[in-house]
């Protein structure tokens, strides 16, 4: 499933990226406002959904070699966190669901969480 796709399913804005970058495919998505647990825990290429809209969010995706990153809860991160994203080429996007919804709706479609990729 694409960013495109998963776009769709939660009636999500796109705050960085464009098309070719919503074409990217994760192997499965997280949900969490720990940034240590998205270390922990996360598998290359995964999608991060957060609630969490500071600069180390973009960090910690760049380190962990995320795909992207969905800021749920309507949440909009300061400028400063998008041209950073842009920089690091990660697309953002953000729809107004609560992460549990948001979860929930990626698992229904099909998106593996992350203890289930090895």
């Amino acid at each position: 499933m694409t960013l495109q796709e998963i776009k769709d399913i939660l009636e999500a804005e796109v705050l960085v990226g464009g098309n070719k970058d919503l074409k990217a495919e994760p192997s499965s998505a997280c949900g969490s406002d720990l940034l240590s647990d998205v270390l922990a825990f996360s598998k290359e290429r995964s999608l991060l959904l957060t609630g969490l809209t500071n600069p180390q969010v973009i960090r910690t995706a760049e380190m962990s070699d995320l795909i992207g990153i969905v800021f749920v809860r309507g949440k909009r991160p300061d400028s400063a966190t998008l041209d950073l994203a842009g920089v690091k080429k990660i697309p953002i996007l953000a729809p107004r669901l609560p992460m549990y919804e948001a979860c929930g709706r990626l698992y229904r479609s099909g998106i593996r969480g992350c203890s289930e990729v090895k």
